[in-house]
């Protein structure tokens, strides 16, 4: 079983409410061969609700990941946060196809939750990974002077000229 530690033992606790917190780095998502990330600092709380015939788990993280800007490759912090509620019921057999409802078989002492943290924390990383230097202008890096040097000039010329298309157009809005 991957990642035993994210196993929540709910046999033994009492019915109400139970609080559980991890802090997760860069080895968890190792161990999911995850490699985006060059480092990662997430703080997770997990509130656990046990009632008579279901679980219910309200899981929030807040943290930092460092990443690989999309534009410059420069490394940076991203903040991240996300939260997800899973209602764990008991049925014949072990079944996750609903991102919201886990249904283990009877008799199960314990939940593993290390896949839904992984998702939940991967998912509220942008896709779109820019430095805020690149955003605000502040970022000096020669990838981004290369870009600059790089980029179409324009033309003074030709911006004030007209493509002679438009010209016929024009004529038909004088013609009245």
């Amino acid at each position: 079983m991957k990642n035993k530690e994210y196993s929540i033992p709910f046999a033994g606790l009492k019915q109400g409410k139970h609080k559980f917190e991890y802090h997760i780095d860069n080895t968890f998502f190792e161990s999911f061969d995850y490699h985006e990330f060059n480092d990662a600092a997430i703080g997770l709380n997990i509130v656990l609700e046990k009632m008579a015939t279901v679980l219910e788990l309200e899981m929030k993280t807040k943290g930092i990941v460092n990443l690989h800007c999309d534009l410059t490759n420069e490394p940076f912090d991203q903040k991240t946060e996300a939260s997800l509620k899973l209602l764990v019921k008991f049925g014949e057999s072990y079944n996750d196809e609903d991102d919201e409802i886990l249904i283990l078989p009877h008799g199960e002492h314990q939940v593993n939750i290390a896949q839904y943290i992984y998702e939940m924390i991967v998912l509220s990383v942008p896709s779109k990974r820019i430095h805020p230097g690149v955003l605000d202008g502040t970022l000096n890096s020669e990838a981004l002077k290369k870009l600059e040097e790089l980029r179409p000039k324009e033309n003074k010329k030709d911006k004030n000229k007209i493509d002679p298309r438009w010209e016929v157009l024009k004529k038909l809005l004088t013609d009245k």
